[in-house]
């Protein structure tokens, strides 16, 4: 069969609101035009982020009721850890409530004024950490993946190059070496294991410690066996495992590929590091066996691990962005290509090249998307990277719109949904406005920033 099928039964459903074109925009004046501050209820498409959005299985919804609420030592801890160990092999699994969390107290312990750290690409609340410890996040991505429109199998990758100049340049400021897989704020490209694999050895041979952001460590597994020579004939748990291979730690959002709804972890080999991590998770989080969840939680973790490596689901969760990205390059609307595993990202600046970076484009589609269809979406550009630590202003290196799929929660019709609000989108484009700020925060703005259209 070609069809791609969801693979999974709905046995329960929740009810969608609509709305009218005239009561959204109204709440758009209302939430001063930052999607972010919209009422869930009032979205009838919530593309805004794939964290926490999942819906959980049957499985896990039974797991739920195994969950242990001891304080210390609980069984679901250990049942969580044997379900990380599986796929990780790290010898230190410390349970947070979620991934910036587990990347609080790694960068409360590395990251500090002088500091450097690369990474292929830092996400947002990465990068808030890092800074927010006085430290420097450096992006050190291939020339490729700032290319919206060209296709690259591995658009994710790390400048090994540019990696190998930095540690040689900075060495002594440099306390680790960052990956994420996929790639989140490049467009949800994936990362070669020879590229990890190569970070990972240039890192070892500088003395410094090499650190996976893991947070869609699956979809990005899917892309290593489906692009990457000599990988077609691996089982996703086989690479997942050679993913991690000789890494020093990891960050998790068990929010994304874990199916849970909340939690995530910090693993690491060093026990002086670990012991650091562990106290700091005391005074923060919670005891080392709960780290600030619930039993049910971590339970829900342990049975989502073990189902978010079927490559049946894999094929079903690229291939629906794939469906998207095909139906709107279709219409003449610029995406970044090839699909990104969890998302479709709209490269904003090329569709709405009538709109300066410092006006904000990508905010302009998502607005425009929730006006004219009631879907949310999340603008990474130059309101999300474009402030420098200083204050100053700069166009970030791509404005796109990104379309995050929540896992296993809408279907066929939605997507088709989905294309069609951007034709009508498309048929007015040339009248969209840019905005301003009119408000934001001293850091990570645009979760609570304030806008204005311009005229």
């Amino acid at each position: 069969m070609k069809t791609i099928i969801e693979p999974f039964r709905i046995k329960s459903v929740e009810p969608i609101r609509f709305t009218t074109v005239e009561e959204r925009r109204a709440l758009l004046r209302e939430a001063h035009y930052n999607l972010f501050a919209l009422h869930s209820d009032d979205v009838l498409i919530d593309l805004l982020t794939d964290s926490g959005t999942a819906a959980m299985s049957a499985a896990q919804w039974g797991a739920v009721m195994n969950g242990d609420e001891s304080y210390a030592g609980s069984p679901s801890f250990f049942r969580f850890e044997a379900a990380v160990r599986d796929l990780m092999p790290f010898k230190h699994v410390i349970p947070t409530h979620q991934g910036r969390a587990a990347e609080a107290i790694l960068f409360s312990i590395l990251a500090k004024p002088g500091r450097k750290i690369p990474s292929n690409t830092h996400f947002d609340t990465t990068r808030g950490n890092i800074e927010g410890n006085g430290a420097e996040a450096h992006d050190l991505l291939i020339p490729e993946g700032r290319q919206p429109g060209l296709v690259h199998p591995f658009k994710g990758n790390m400048d090994l190059d540019a990696l190998e100049a930095f540690l040689r340049r900075h060495g002594e400021a440099v306390p680790c070496v960052m990956i994420t897989v996929t790639n989140n704020a490049g467009g949800g490209q994936p990362v070669s294991l020879a590229n990890i694999h190569g970070a990972r050895d240039i890192a070892h041979r500088h003395g410094k410690p090499f650190i996976i952001d893991g947070c869609r460590f699956a979809e990005n597994a899917w892309f290593i066996k489906t692009r990457e020579p000599g990988q077609a004939g691996r089982g996703i748990k086989d690479i997942v495992r050679d993913m991690f291979d000789g890494a020093d730690g990891m960050t998790m959002s068990a929010k994304k590929d874990a199916f849970a709804n909340i939690g995530g972890w910090l693993a690491l080999n060093d026990d002086e590091l670990a012991t650091q991590a562990r106290t700091r998770l005391i005074q923060t989080e919670g005891f080392p066996t709960y780290g600030g969840l619930a039993g049910r939680d971590l339970e829900a973790i342990a049975q989502g691990l073990t189902e978010i490596v079927d490559e049946h689901y894999l094929a079903y969760r690229v291939r629906t962005n794939e469906y998207v990205s095909e139906r709107l390059g279709a219409l003449g609307i610029p995406v970044v290509k090839p699909a990104g595993g969890h998302a479709v990202f709209v490269d904003a600046r090329a569709w709405l090249s009538h709109i300066p970076p410092l006006s904000y484009p990508g905010q302009a589609v998502a607005v425009g998307l929730y006006e004219v269809a009631g879907i949310r979406a999340c603008e990474i550009g130059t309101v999300m990277f474009g402030r420098s630590p200083d204050g100053s202003e700069r166009p970030a290196a791509m404005d796109l719109v990104r379309l995050a799929m929540p896992r296993r929660v809408y279907t066929q019709s939605h997507a088709d949904y989905i294309v069609e609000a951007f034709g009508e989108l498309a048929a007015k484009k040339d009248a969209i406005g840019g905005f301003r700020i009119a408000w934001q925060p001293p850091m990570m703005r645009h979760f609570t920033a304030r806008f204005a259209p311009l005229a």
